[in-house]
C-alpha cells in the first residue's frame, strides 16, 4: 500500500507539472522566491504605473529588489500605490555594493489609490539594487514599478530649478499653498554636497497629512529627493521640515505640471 500512495503521489505531481508553460518555473523562481527584478527602462516619461516596468505586487511585510545594473545611466523611477485604495507604508533605500545604503527614502500614503508614491532615485551611475519594503501589515499589499527613467524625466531635477528655490536651515519648517488649478506637482529637496534629513508632506486641510515622504543620505547632492504628487482635491499644501542640524540647510523647489480647468494662474507664497 506505501508503494501504491506513493506512486499515486508522483502521478499526480506529474499531472500537475504538465500545464506549466515552458520556463514559467524558471521565471516564478527567479521573481518571486528570490524577490529580484531586473533593471529595465521605462516606456513612458510620466508616471502612469504599467508603463514604467513590469508591475510586482509587494505583501504586507515583505521586500522586493531591482537591480540595477546599467553604469551607463543615473536616474531610477519608483512608483507605488495601493490596488484597492488602502494605506501604503514603505520604504526605497539604494544598495551599492554588498553594504553601503547611501539613501533611505520612508513613505507614507493615506490613499495609495488616490495618491501613489512617486519619486526618482540617483544611483551615481553605479551598479546598484534598489529594495522596495512594505512595512504595513500584511492585509495593505501595493502595486510596483521600477525602471531606468527617461526623458524628460531624466531632465526633471533640473529644469525645476529654472525658477529660485527657498532656503531652509536646519530645524526649519517651511509650507506653501497649492493653488486649486493645480492637479500634479513636483518638488525636489537637495543640499551643497551635505548631509540631507528632510522630511515633505502633502496636507489636505489643517494639519491633515495625505502623503509623507522622509529621505536620509549622506549626500543631498548626488540623491536628493524628487517627488510627484497627485493633487484632485482643493485645499491642498505643502510642509517642509528640515530634521537636519542648523549646519546642515538645504533647498527646496517647486513646480505645477498638470493644471484643471480652472484658468486661474498659479500663486505661490
Amino acid at each position: 500500500m506505501k508503494y501504491t500512495g506513493i506512486s499515486a503521489i508522483l502521478a499526480l505531481a506529474a499531472s500537475a507539472n504538465a500545464f506549466v508553460l515552458p520556463g514559467a518555473e524558471t521565471k516564478a523562481t527567479s521573481t518571486q522566491l528570490n524577490g529580484l527584478s531586473p533593471g529595465v527602462v521605462s516606456k513612458t516619461g510620466g508616471w502612469e504605473i504599467e508603463k514604467i516596468s513590469p508591475r510586482v505586487r509587494i505583501e504586507g511585510q515583505s521586500r522586493h529588489t531591482f537591480s540595477m545594473q546599467d553604469a551607463s545611466k543615473e536616474i531610477v523611477q519608483v512608483a507605488m500605490r495601493s490596488p484597492n485604495a488602502r494605506p501604503v507604508n514603505a520604504d526605497v533605500e539604494l544598495w551599492i555594493g554588498p553594504d553601503w545604503t547611501p539613501v533611505k527614502v520612508n513613505c507614507h500614503s493615506e490613499d495609495g489609490s488616490k495618491h501613489p508614491l512617486q519619486t526618482l532615485v540617483g544611483t551615481r551611475n553605479k551598479n546598484a539594487n534598489v529594495e522596495l519594503l512594505n512595512t504595513g501589515n500584511h492585509a495593505f499589499p501595493i502595486d510596483a514599478a521600477c525602471s531606468y527613467a527617461i526623458s524628460p524625466l531624466t531632465e526633471d531635477r533640473e529644469t525645476i530649478k529654472e525658477e529660485e528655490g527657498i532656503y531652509i536651515e536646519g530645524g526649519a519648517i517651511k509650507m506653501s499653498p497649492i493653488p486649486s488649478n493645480v492637479e500634479q506637482l513636483q518638488v525636489l529637496i537637495e543640499t551643497e554636497g551635505k548631509m540631507l534629513n528632510a522630511m515633505i508632506e502633502l496636507l489636505n486641510g489643517p494639519n491633515n497629512v495625505k502623503v509623507e515622504y522622509e529621505i536620509f543620505t549622506n549626500n543631498g547632492q548626488l540623491n536628493s529627493l524628487f517627488v510627484v504628487f497627485e493633487t484632485p482635491e482643493d485645499g491642498n499644501a505643502i510642509r517642509i521640515r528640515n530634521l537636519a542640524p542648523m549646519e546642515f540647510p538645504c533647498k527646496f523647489y517647486v513646480k505645477p505640471t498638470k493644471f484643471g480647468s480652472n484658468d486661474m494662474a498659479p500663486q505661490w507664497n
